[in-house]
């Protein structure tokens, strides 16, 4: 298959006039453009062609969510997000009794082989702190203990990043434990102080979830003021940080602000979207036992107390970016590919190299998905 016409997209800039050369999945060739006739010529017609999107945070949508555990819910998620761009996604957990939690794994192993977006799987809770639980259940809160980490520690082939609360009573040996199996360990929902988290970072964290969402920031202790997770992650150059830059979670000024402290290589864009992404204004749905409903394109809890994840798509994040914050679409699509890919270890993804896998999206100038790609294979088409 030959891509042609198309407004290439690489970390450092666009570039015209060249042609991607595809074949069992992979792409072989990039060379100058050509009118050599071929059978397969997918014609990209002047629109951008990206790297296909890789989202580390994806609970759900239309609906379905990854806690149903079923492979049906999966293929549903993934479905939906191919419209977005996304050809790479972790199903997200909620806070849950560690059983459901397991349930999901098992489903995700079980069926992953026939479902080629699913990356793997992030556990976010139950080893979160109970006063940054957001929009998750605080009765399922729990610390990581060895018998429960013991658990989920025999499903890293499935588990590619774990979020996990630094300050709890034993986070620092789970930590530790996790990233020993190259599973990618985040900080979030927490209330940690600066040094809880150094010491998180100093066992093995390296990400932080949802920046500005549920965690800590500067505030006193005793007569000094002191930096929280959020300060910390903004100073220390190896944390990457989370962004849900649906322009809800996040202001565009805050949005800004993280941009300076951490530049596009420090950033990577995720939805956390909801069972609520998809869905008519005024649906309904659940978050694991909380219910939520959907007003003017927002997630939210019912009792609208908290923001419940988001309903948005990776290229509505990317299209924020440059539309609200100015960003460079280079740097944006960077955040939506190539960082997330090396969070949590794909080294074949999210690139526009020979070698890598086909997997591209083709964007309009209005950066709205007109076709997707994974391996090759279309998967989403406008």
């Amino acid at each position: 298959m030959i891509f042609r016409n198309a407004r290439l997209i690489f970390p450092d800039g666009i570039r015209e006039g060249l042609e991607i050369v595809t074949q069992h999945g992979k792409i072989v060739e990039i060379r100058q453009q050509t009118k050599a006739p071929a059978n397969d010529v997918v014609d990209v017609d002047g629109n951008y062609l990206a790297p296909g999107f890789v989202d580390l945070h994806v609970h759900g949508a239309i609906g379905r969510d990854t806690m149903e555990a079923s492979a049906e819910a999966f293929r549903a998620i993934c479905d939906y997000h191919a419209s977005g761009g996304t050809t790479s996604l972790l199903l997200t957990t909620a806070t849950a009794p560690i059983d459901a939690i397991v349930d999901v794994l098992k489903a995700v192993r079980d069926c992953r082989s026939t479902i080629p977006q699913i990356a793997g799987v992030h556990i976010e809770g139950p080893f979160i702190s109970k006063t940054k639980h957001g929009a998750q259940r605080a009765e399922f809160v729990q610390n990581p203990t060895p018998e429960v980490v013991g658990r989920l520690l025999d499903y890293t082939d499935v588990i590619k990043r774990i979020t996990i609360a630094p300050e709890l009573p034993g986070a620092l040996e789970a930590i530790e434990n996790f990233h020993a199996r190259k599973v990618s360990v985040s900080g979030g929902h927490s209330n940690a102080w600066d040094d809880e988290a150094r010491s998180g970072f100093a066992h093995g964290m390296r990400s932080v979830t949802h920046t500005f969402n549920c965690m800590s920031s500067a505030r006193r202790r005793g007569i000094d003021r002191v930096a929280g997770l959020l300060e910390f992650a903004l100073s220390e150059s190896e944390i990457l940080c989370e962004l849900i830059a649906d322009g809800h979670h996040v202001s565009a000024t805050l949005m800004k602000m993280l941009y300076r402290a951490k530049g596009a290589a420090g950033i990577c864009l995720v939805t956390d979207a909801t069972a609520g992404a998809g869905l008519v204004d005024g649906s309904q749905f659940s978050l694991f036992g909380n219910e939520c409903v959907l007003e003017a394109g927002v997630c939210l809890l019912a009792d609208h107390s908290a923001l419940a994840g988001s309903a948005a798509r990776m290229t509505d994040l990317v299209r924020t970016l440059v539309d609200d914050v100015g960003l460079p679409l280079s740097e944006a699509i960077t955040m939506a590919t190539d960082n997330p890919a090396r969070a949590i270890g794909l080294e074949t993804k999210a690139r526009v190299a020979v070698g890598a896998e086909a997997d591209l999206v083709v964007l309009s100038s209005e950066l709205e998905v007109l076709r997707t790609f994974a391996g090759g294979k279309e998967i989403w088409s406008l």
